[in-house]
């Protein structure tokens, strides 16, 4: 009985003025965040580069600092501020979270973390677990990817503890791209990669300040080429390889090269 008198004793009682105070500080918190994630987005979008990812990268940021402030504007509100108060509700929430939503917390957790350390932001094209696309949101708990195929999928922040996370482009413009080319033994390979690299000069999506490379690797079923290129913008990249891939293919038959006539899996370290 005592117990519960001394955490009821812990909340103030709420007269219309402070209910009113926290409705505005709820229904501010929620706006700015609505605001946030709606307008810088559109104002990113409408950027080229690197200013577009930064502005991208502000917004999970810009959402935990309002969670914050409207926490610390609502904790006083109903909890009277003293450092006992404080201990005493904070350490039974903590407990009781944590043994209810161990796993969910742990995302929020990680979620803060991924927001601080920024292993993934807006717009980074990202690998999680075999599921590959472009970072579309960086929630508390999760993180939204868009495939190729424009299937939105929600991953948990907590597999930042226990899966390697590929991040191509890494806040920056720079995606690499690569165009595979399994061709038969007997041709010029001197020609084969002069072709390759004209190839992806000539292509209208190429990013003419980052280098070009053709990688040749000897296999017992033939030879395979890779062209590494960069394109303009990292969502160009699946056009970007089409583009390489067809007028390579083009340029490779007037050559007389034929392609290499055993399927095989090609060594993704060539």
């Amino acid at each position: 009985m005592q117990n519960n008198t001394d955490i009821i004793r812990l909340f103030k009682v709420l007269d219309p003025a402070a209910l009113l105070e926290l409705g505005l500080i709820l229904l501010g918190a929620t706006l700015l965040i609505l605001a946030n994630q709606t307008l810088v987005p559109w104002i990113a979008n409408r950027l080229h580069g690197r200013y577009r990812l930064y502005l991208l990268a502000m917004v999970p940021l810009m959402r935990l600092a309002i969670i914050i402030v409207a926490f610390v504007l609502i904790v006083p509100l109903i909890i009277e501020p003293s450092l006992q108060n404080m201990v005493a509700v904070l350490g039974t929430v903590g407990l009781a979270v944590g043994f209810a939503l161990k796993d969910y917390v742990s995302s929020l957790i990680a979620g803060v973390v991924a927001v601080i350390e920024m292993p993934y932001r807006l717009g980074d094209w990202i690998e999680i677990n075999g599921t590959y696309g472009e970072v579309a949101k960086v929630g508390m708990r999760t993180v939204q990817i868009v495939t190729p195929d424009d299937t939105r999928v929600s991953i948990p922040h907590l597999k930042l503890w226990n899966e390697s996370i590929f991040n191509a482009n890494s806040g920056g413009p720079e995606l690499q791209c690569v165009a595979d080319f399994y061709l038969h033994p007997l041709h010029d390979a001197g020609a084969v990669v002069q072709a390759l690299q004209d190839v992806a000069l000539t292509s209208p999506y190429l990013q003419l300040d980052q280098p070009i490379a053709v990688v040749v690797c000897e296999q017992p079923w033939g030879t395979h080429y890779r062209l590494k290129a960069y394109p303009i913008d990292p969502r160009q990249q699946f056009r970007f390889v089409s583009d390489l891939t067809v007028r390579g293919k083009a340029i490779l038959a007037q050559l007389g090269v034929k392609p290499s006539a055993v399927a095989s899996v090609p060594n993704a370290n060539a």
